[in-house]
């Protein structure tokens, strides 16, 4: 019990961790995108992670045709997400993704739910609702409309949500290390938006080298690929295995939050007190489920309770 209990620590802390690296990844992306397109960007992203993670190749070479093919479908469903989430933030604002994202986290029950059979708790459903009053407090504003990134972002966020229950499925009853899970998922995008970019984008190569602010533009590729992708997806990975889809996404929900922050921050974008209210909602979402809250069943069912 003590060792199940220090797994599911570290592995909350792992989450919270990505958070916050997933958070400030919309202001950086923003920025990215000044200098070099959607599909040129996650190319370059994820093209760098996979060559660094290609080692862990390796470990799959004992992975049945059935396993391979199914690790295969979340790398499929991931470049989908990214897809949307990149071409979305290009039409949306840092803080709009941010926030409109966290409703994976109403999704995530549900997809659990009717596809892996396993009914969320009543302090998971607790936490759950909290999550989406603080989401609808961020998003609706007097003057709020859903554009055309908002619908890509919220076509992301149910894609997170089913890629959360896809992992949970296809790695829970294997032995297949974290990396060699991003190490393939990172490959899947990488060629996509390789095949892409060729096909949609005239002499990509000449206009990488054509960047006005090299430097500040790989700062942004260097912490997209080391901070946001090969950490978050190895922690993300790792976490599943460990717990259940709908711990994992309320955990992850503190995201908006420092997504907001860092926005607001980095690229000035003003955030109201009532989208304040709603992340403190959501971060109160995430410490509700993150703790096993065992001395309250304790105290319920002792003599005299």
């Amino acid at each position: 019990m003590i060792n199940r209990s220090k797994t599911l620590f570290i592995s909350d802390l792992m989450l919270l961790a990505v958070a916050v690296v997933w958070g400030t990844s919309y202001g950086v992306v923003k920025s990215a995108l000044v200098f070099y397109p959607v599909l040129g960007l996650l190319a370059l992203r994820f093209g760098i992670t996979f060559i660094i993670l290609s080692p862990a190749l390796r470990q799959l070479a004992g992975l049945s045709l059935q396993g391979f093919l199914g690790l295969l479908s979340t790398g499929f469903l991931l470049l989908a997400i990214f897809l949307s989430e990149t071409f979305g933030l290009l039409y949306t604002s840092a803080t709009n993704a941010a926030f409109l994202i966290s409703l994976c986290v109403m999704l995530t029950p549900l997809v659990e739910w009717f596809w892996l059979k396993r009914r969320p708790t009543q302090l998971e459903w607790l936490a759950v609702g909290i999550s989406v009053i603080g989401a609808v407090l961020m998003t609706q504003h007097g003057h709020f409309q859903i554009n055309a990134g908002d619908a890509l972002i919220l076509l992301a966020a149910l894609g997170r949500a089913v890629q959360v229950c896809l992992i949970k499925r296809v790695v829970q009853s294997s032995q297949i290390p974290a990396l060699s899970v991003t190490a393939l998922q990172s490959g899947v995008v990488a060629l996509g938006c390789i095949l892409l970019t060729f096909l949609t984008m005239a002499a990509p190569l000449e206009s990488l080298a054509q960047i006005s602010d090299p430097t500040a533009f790989w700062g942004y590729i260097g912490y997209l690929v080391m901070a946001c992708t090969l950490f978050a997806f190895f922690a993300q990975n790792y976490a599943i295995k460990r717990s259940n889809p709908t711990r994992v996404s309320l955990l992850m929900g503190s995201e908006p939050i420092f997504g907001g922050i860092f926005a607001m921050l980095w690229l000035n974008e003003p955030i109201t007190l009532q989208s304040w209210i709603g992340g403190v909602l959501i971060f109160a979402s995430c410490i509700l489920a993150s703790n096993n809250w065992s001395f309250l069943r304790l105290k319920a069912a002792a003599p005299g309770a």
